[in-house]
């Protein structure tokens, strides 16, 4: 499919109209929270009636209106419970009892000795049906992971904006090269065609820093997508095209820190609303910055002055570290995460560095989410190859210090990590597979561990057909392990067509390089299949094979999990569920092996004869198995 539409199809024009309610819709509500002159700054910019949880805080700002009082003009049910004081002179917190509140249009206004100085209207909106019971990402979902400004170029007038400080350079490595909303959007067909069923996308919040701002890891506006991305609306119409074809949205979220180009830096809320604020406000080059010791905040052992300076330090001079034990900035944060699951309808989170936020806001935010949304999901980012380190934030966890998280899923480095080395190790009694293997096990710490997103990549690693040494054998098999696994799978943009990158430090240009073909110009069009050479050909046709098969396969997604002790490079697994059973072979013999299928009887039963889901040879059963190559075979057992 091409990247780019010729001729709408009626399917396109009504997508079309789609959109155009949607923009008519989403511009009503963006002035929402607009003050008569303008001088004034309302977030959350619109809510809700009939959330789970009934209060509302909403952050004024504006010039010199602490003292002026706040009172409600126009309002039915909704009580204005209290107005919150700062030592900022620009900045009000106002407190919200919406209990008995219905859908309408509110007004409020500032006075200043009895004298209405300004005034705004507020939209409480009608919820979606069905918005509090959403179906969060779950075990049925293949995750795909996209770096919206390496991904499709679908509009290339939004390349640059004149309110963004930095420009479109694709020459640059660290550069924006162009990406956007609407080229997400005309993927979508190969997407679904490839099997992909959510899509997880690296923030597409403003970032209007100076340089590097493409990544999305600098918020400077916690409400507003990046024009250079699209708008508010079209991140909306996204979602809903993509329900279209099956697919969810997972927004990357950030709640520990912000970019340095955030108008907060010119006027703090409050004067402990980042950490460190007031060293950096005597001189801004005096940041502490994290040690990045993660363990320092479960360690039984450590001493807090550890802790701190882990969770308090900033991740860089352009990255701001927020303090969520500020009670009016957990408020902001918990607020504007249900705010982007209400209004874009979003299937998940993924929380970006998860444990470096405080841990108590942690648990708040984390259970006011799932409060809100009963059968959401969420998944944290906990960069360690330790699984006790990552288990102690999963949902469920019974831990000793008795600290609790709501959060239902985590990233799995620790397998992810034990994955790539075990099947580039040479193999032997005590190395290889066997790490792999032992690795698995330790899944007794985890509270559920089928619940853990595995990944065979993602933004900040090299490209795992490089870290397969460009053998795409191994690579099979690493995708193979991934999307046949007892956890949530998710592939990185580009995978599936072996994109490659140096596989020594970090080479984050490499690694979020341009997908061939989301640019007019592009010699090669994964979209089109044109100037697509043998092996990515291949990789890319097994991926598609096994991803649209794992849609329709219960023993995949919710099969029992067995697995034999590796022996002489082969290791085997099997999933099994009513009348389904798989029986997935790792082999890592460049030699022809005979493998004796009598070890495998408790996965294999009376069945018969397998049939290999990617090319539809038939074997029996009855008799050894021929492996001819390395690599990976996944039979389909039957009678």
């Amino acid at each position: 499919m091409s990247s780019n539409y010729s001729h709408p199809t009626p399917l396109d024009q009504h997508r079309i109209s789609k959109l155009a309610s949607r923009l008519v819709l989403g511009c009503a509500l963006s002035v929402s929270a607009m003050s008569v002159n303008a001088a004034l700054n309302v977030e959350p910019m619109s809510w809700w009636a009939g959330m789970q949880q009934p209060t509302l805080q909403l952050l004024i700002a504006g010039d010199n209106i602490r003292d002026t009082q706040v009172k409600l003009i126009k309002a039915q049910g909704v009580t204005l419970s209290s107005v919150d004081k700062t030592d900022s002179n620009d900045h009000l917190f106002v407190n919200l009892d919406l209990s008995q509140a219905k859908p309408q249009q509110l007004t409020l206004g500032l006075y200043k000795d009895d004298q209405l100085v300004d005034q705004f209207d507020y939209e409480l909106q009608t919820r979606q049906k069905g918005s509090r019971d959403r179906q969060g990402f779950s075990n049925k979902d293949v995750i795909y992971l996209i770096t919206p400004d390496r991904f499709v170029n679908g509009n290339p007038d939004n390349d640059n904006h004149p309110d963004m400080l930095e420009k479109a350079d694709r020459s640059f490595d660290g550069g924006r090269h162009g990406g956007d909303i609407m080229g997400i959007r005309k993927a979508l067909p190969y997407l679904h065609d490839l099997g992909v069923t959510q899509l997880w996308i690296n923030p597409l919040l403003e970032n209007n820093q100076q340089k590097y701002s493409y990544h999305g890891y600098s918020t400077t506006d916690f409400y507003k997508i990046d024009p250079r991305f699209g708008s508010n609306q079209e991140y909306q119409a996204l979602v809903e095209e993509a329900q279209t074809f099956g697919i969810g949205i997972i927004q990357d979220v950030i709640v520990n820190h912000m970019g340095s180009g955030h108008k907060w830096m010119n006027s703090m809320p409050s004067n402990t609303w980042i950490n460190g604020q007031s060293r950096w406000a005597n001189d801004s080059t005096d940041v502490n910055y994290s040690s990045h010791r993660r363990t320092t905040v479960q360690d039984p052992y450590s001493v807090n002055a550890d802790s701190v300076d882990f969770s308090d330090g900033w991740f860089d001079v352009t990255m701001p570290d927020l303090n969520q034990r500020d009670p009016h900035m957990a408020t902001y944060l918990i607020q504007n995460s249900i705010w982007w699951v209400e209004y874009a309808g979003l299937s998940g989170i993924r929380e970006d560095t998860y444990s470096y936020a405080d841990k108590d806001f942690l648990t708040a935010w984390s259970k006011a989410i799932m409060d809100e949304y009963p059968h959401f999901n969420i998944v944290g980012e906990e960069w360690s190859s330790n699984p006790v380190t990552v288990s102690y934030w999963q949902a469920g966890k019974v831990n000793a210090d008795g600290y609790q998280s709501f959060a239902p899923s985590m990233m799995d480095f620790p397998l992810y990590d034990t994955l790539i080395a075990s099947l580039t190790k040479e193999e032997n009694w005590g190395a290889g597979f066997i790490d792999l293997y032992q690795m698995l096990a330790n899944d007794v710490v985890y509270a559920n561990p089928s619940q853990l997103v595995l990944f065979e990549g993602n933004h900040d690693t090299n490209r795992i057909y490089s870290l397969m040494k460009n053998d795409i054998a191994l690579y099979k098999m690493a995708m193979a392990y991934v999307l046949t696994s007892n956890r949530i799978p998710q592939i990185f943009y580009g995978s599936e067509i072996v994109m490659q990158s140096p596989t020594q430090d970090r080479n984050d240009g490499a690694v979020r390089a341009d997908f061939p073909g989301g640019w007019p110009q592009d010699s090669v069009n994964v979209f089109t299949g044109k100037g697509l050479n043998a092996q990515q050909t291949e990789a890319l046709t097994f991926v598609r094979t096994l991803l649209n098969y794992r849609k329709n396969s219960l023993a995949i997604q919710q099969g029992k999990l067995q697995h034999f002790v590796p022996k002489d490079g082969i290791y085997v697994q099997s999933r099994h569920q009513g009348n389904e059973t798989l029986l997935i072979i790792y082999n890592k013999n460049s030699q022809a092996m005979e493998l004796d299928l009598q070890r495998f009887k408790p996965a294999i039963n009376d069945n018969t004869t397998g049939v290999d889901i990617i090319n539809k040879q038939t074997y029996s059963l009855s008799k050894p198995l021929t492996l001819s190559n390395k690599g990976v075979t996944i039979l389909k057992l039957s009678h």
